[in-house]
């Protein structure tokens, strides 16, 4: 069902008129969170041997939001390329890396609860 929503989007002809401000706000939010999840990462790993098994955890769950982030950009270039294969291919995954961080962010809370200091 959801696949076939997805197939009937990306064959739809557009019937809206896109804001002048849409673009500079998608792509400048698209690099702030990648920046920001890349400094999140950077410093997580950088403080893993300090902190402990918990923190390298957050780390990964950082490096998900990456792969999210970058996901998207894959599925712009889908649509700009008009290539509705491959819009289809990733978009049918979107949610993926999202899900993989919030699973390694539940093991970072897990790790910090069970050694309290």
């Amino acid at each position: 069902m959801l696949l076939a929503s997805l197939f009937m989007l990306a064959q739809a002809e557009p019937r809206y008129t896109q804001p002048t401000y849409f673009l500079p706000v998608v792509g400048f939010l698209l690099v702030a969170g990648l920046v920001g999840w890349i400094t999140a990462t950077v410093l997580g790993f950088a403080r893993a041997r300090a902190f402990g098994p918990s923190t390298r955890w957050f780390a990964l769950a950082a490096a998900c939001m990456i792969l999210f982030h970058l996901q998207y950009l894959l599925l712009a270039l889908g649509l700009i390329l008009d290539n509705p294969e491959l819009t289809l291919a990733i978009g049918a995954f979107f949610n993926l890396f999202a899900v993989l961080a919030a699973v390694c962010a539940i093991m970072g809370f897990l790790r910090l609860t069970s050694s309290p200091r």
